[in-house]
């Protein structure tokens, strides 16, 4: 295997891994906020105990997050090297803008929330609460904006010496990228915050401990959950599909499965991709479905990928392909799920129907495949780009790391993850086995 395919391996690694943890903290931020609002409206003791246990989860993962999160931004440096060389001036911006405008904001205000209740009055406490929650979005935004300039790069020249100059930062946050892949992964974080809460709840409710908070949860989750799976897909999950089919058309076609340039266009449901044939096997497609998705018309022209050379098509179609599918797929099937809950919820039932909140509870892991699914799909997508048509892949790695270092850093990383990851499970499940108020 050679250096840059374990490079892109060790960075696909730490990344994934990593994003475990910010994506529950952005959506539990909103949710323990909501409680918070509750709490504060209403007096109800339960709704602070409610938020407070949330709080602890919460305070679990963001640490979580930072542990995992340096090395990846460390990597820039060690096996990124060229990549950094040319490009640092410019996603050095938001990146800075991160640390010192809501990573500070977060963790201040998160300290304040979990240690100052007593000191703070109701009102003070929740905007507290609030500015943990901004902090953590205005964090995810700035980061978004990153990933959505090597999607789409803006406000930039190319310097004397090859180097990429940043002459609008105003051009960079507000990149026509950034606006719909920010509220896409947004509302992706509270689909996986909300599954999250619900399934605690209904754990609550089935082994018939905290019944009381079970109910909360449940409710919030369900509600909130229904919410933000429709929110992914319109407007944020069409206006990003949009985005990709007019700035990467490549990618769309890659995306679809779709090999020929057709007027009405199909939307294939499942199939197999068979490069060689350059065919989709198996396939079961929706006639005209894409293009009317795409352009708002039955009979529009979608470019397949026959329109464009080999090195403009993403690196491995396949897997962009599935990845795509499988994002789809359980977002589908996450609304089904949300829509069976709320209707029982809306019938007041959902609390005794076990099978529901059987359901609601082995789903949990779902919303993270889909999410990690997602982001599989926005980066593999990308490529052969670093930076979409200016840096390839290949020129930005390290060019003195060999790959027998890559591969000895990448299973040491392994291991201390794995340990992270079990340490991890073991904080959280004493959280969840004490329970709220305890």
């Amino acid at each position: 295997m050679n250096a840059l395919t374990l490079h892109r391996l060790h960075f696909a690694f730490t990344i994934t891994f990593h994003y475990i943890f910010p994506q529950l903290t952005m959506g539990l931020a909103l949710l323990i906020l909501i409680l918070k609002t509750v709490a504060l409206r209403t007096g109800d003791e339960k709704y602070a105990a409610a938020a407070r246990f949330w709080a602890q989860i919460f305070a679990i993962n963001f640490a979580m997050g930072v542990v995992t999160g340096i090395p990846m931004e460390f990597q820039f440096g060690t096996n990124w090297s060229r990549f950094s060389k040319a490009a640092g001036g410019v996603i050095g911006q938001p990146l800075a803008m991160e640390g010192v405008f809501s990573f500070f904001l977060e963790s201040s205000f998160l300290g304040v929330f979990l240690f100052g209740e007593k000191r703070l009055g109701p009102k003070a406490h929740w905007v507290s609460a609030f500015l943990v929650f901004a902090g953590s979005w205005l964090s995810g935004f700035f980061i978004i904006a990153t990933d959505a300039w090597m999607q789409h790069p803006v406000g930039y020249v190319i310097g004397n010496n090859g180097e990429i100059v940043l002459t609008s930062l105003v051009g960079l946050l507000t990149n026509p990228w950034l606006i719909w892949q920010y509220l896409h992964n947004m509302i992706a974080s509270v689909v996986t915050g909300s599954f999250v809460m619900a399934a605690i709840g209904a754990f609550y409710l089935l082994t018939a401990r905290h019944q009381e908070y079970g109910r909360v949860f449940v409710k919030l989750g369900v509600v909130a959950g229904m919410i933000s799976s429709f929110l992914m897909v319109f407007p944020t999950g069409d206006g990003q599909g949009k985005n990709v089919a007019l700035l990467q058309p490549p990618t769309l076609a890659a995306m679809e499965g779709l090999f020929q340039t057709e007027n009405g266009a199909p939307l294939a449901i499942v199939g197999q991709v068979d490069m060689e044939k350059k065919r989709l096997d198996n396939p079961i497609t929706i006639p005209h479905a894409l293009s009317f998705l795409t352009y708002q018309r039955w009979g529009a022209e979608v470019k397949g990928m026959n329109e464009f050379a080999a090195d403009r098509l993403p690196d491995n179609v396949p897997l962009l392909y599935y990845s795509y599918h499988i994002m789809v797929g359980l977002g589908t099937i996450l609304i089904g799920a949300m829509a069976l809950a709320s209707f029982s919820l809306w019938r007041g039932k959902l609390y005794e129907t076990r099978s529901l909140l059987w359901l609601l509870m082995l789903l949990l892991p779902f919303p993270y495949i889909a999410t990690t699914a997602g982001w599989m799909t926005a980066e593999m997508g990308r490529q052969p780009w670093l930076i979409y048509g200016i840096m390839r892949t290949q020129e930005g790695v390290s060019p003195y790391v060999s790959s027998g270092s890559a591969l000895f850093t990448l299973l040491g990383f392994m291991g201390i993850y794995t340990i992270l990851g079990i340490l991890f499970l073991f904080l959280v499940g004493r959280e969840i086995e004490e329970g709220p108020g305890g």
